[in-house]
């Protein structure tokens, strides 16, 4: 077997016994997570409420990090086993605040589950001047992995799970001017690249840290109606997407051949869970399998060639420990 998924090495389908309709449910069945630590960002709404209530059935202890925490609290209510902790992903500082506490509990930490995302916003830049897409979907999920790696390597077997998209067809990486600062700002660009990055990141981190029993994976968690991702998008957007017709309206036929909230979180319960992972990490997953290689340019699923580059991975793992201020030494 390949050691690593450099260039899309280990990007075969494999017999998962799932499809694209199977449910979170259906993944999880006999599987028993007793005394084990999750933690899910953005877990109080969409597929991460879905991915919080499925950890929780199966015995889980999940720490579910929300901005809002009284909206948390009202959608996380009679779910079992579950903390909430006010973090904003946009703002280093609170992200090192929880992680600083986590770590001083001497937890360990099984699974890491960076689900949260921004997607279609206007321009809009964290503390440090970078894009907010960039911030939220990868910069914090790099920060917050880095800032708990000690609690994952206590946990002797941890996986890492980013919550990428299918979006990152919409670009690749930018390494000469990755916060649009001197091109025009593109909404679409920007969660593509943002997406790009998860999926490099996810690969890179594997490659460095299975040595220590650490796995990660980045997913496609399909097309879903009923999150809160697309709430700032203007309507021609939705337009454009077909969602919505020219009144506003949503096109009953295009959303009943989406997804529901409970199969879009059976890729990211999979790729928590399945022992079929034990010996193969850092690959992209969709429909709870592992996903193709897009090398033809037509098609419409599966994961780009410059998402798994080898080089861009290397090279991203550099820039990211200088726009984060943080030399993440994995392993």
């Amino acid at each position: 077997m390949e050691k690593s998924n450099y260039n899309g090495a280990l990007q075969q389908p494999i017999s998962s016994g799932f499809s694209a309709k199977t449910t979170a449910d259906e993944v999880i069945s006999g599987i028993n997570l007793a005394g084990k630590i999750a933690v899910v960002t953005g877990g109080s709404t969409g597929i991460g409420l879905e991915t919080v209530k499925t950890l929780s059935k199966a015995g889980a202890t999940v720490i579910v990090l929300a901005r809002d925490v009284n909206k948390a609290k009202e959608n996380l209510q009679g779910i079992a086993n579950v903390e909430i902790e006010e973090v904003d992903l946009i703002s280093a500082n609170s992200i090192d605040t929880f992680t600083d506490k986590f770590l001083a509990s001497g937890k360990p930490l099984h699974l890491l589950i960076n689900n949260a995302g921004i997607m279609f916003v206007p321009l809009r830049r964290d503390a440090n001047g970078n894009e907010s897409q960039l911030a939220t979907n990868y910069l914090a999920a790099f920060r917050l992995t880095a800032r708990l790696w000690p609690a994952l390597l206590k946990a002797n077997s941890a996986r890492v799970i980013n919550v990428s998209s299918l979006g990152h067809h919409f670009a690749p990486f930018s390494f000469d001017d990755p916060n649009f600062k001197d091109r025009g700002y593109d909404t679409f660009q920007a969660y593509g690249q943002s997406k790009t990055a998860l999926n490099l990141f996810s690969m890179e981190l594997d490659y460095r840290a299975k040595s220590s029993s650490i796995r990660a994976y980045s997913l496609h968690p399909g097309n879903i109606w009923g999150t809160e991702l697309i709430r700032e998008a203007p309507l021609e957007t939705l337009q454009q997407f077909g969602f919505v017709d020219e009144k506003g309206n949503a096109v009953k036929e295009v959303i009943d051949s989406l997804k529901t909230i409970s199969q879009g979180a059976a890729t990211t319960i999979w790729a928590a869970t399945s022992p079929l992972l034990n010996q193969i990490g850092g690959v992209y997953l969709e429909d709870v399998n592992i996903a193709e290689l897009a090398v033809d340019s037509s098609m419409s699923h599966g994961i780009k060639p410059y998402s798994v580059n080898k080089d861009n991975a290397k090279q991203l793992w550099t820039i990211t420990e200088g726009l984060t201020g943080i030399t993440f030494n994995a392993g």
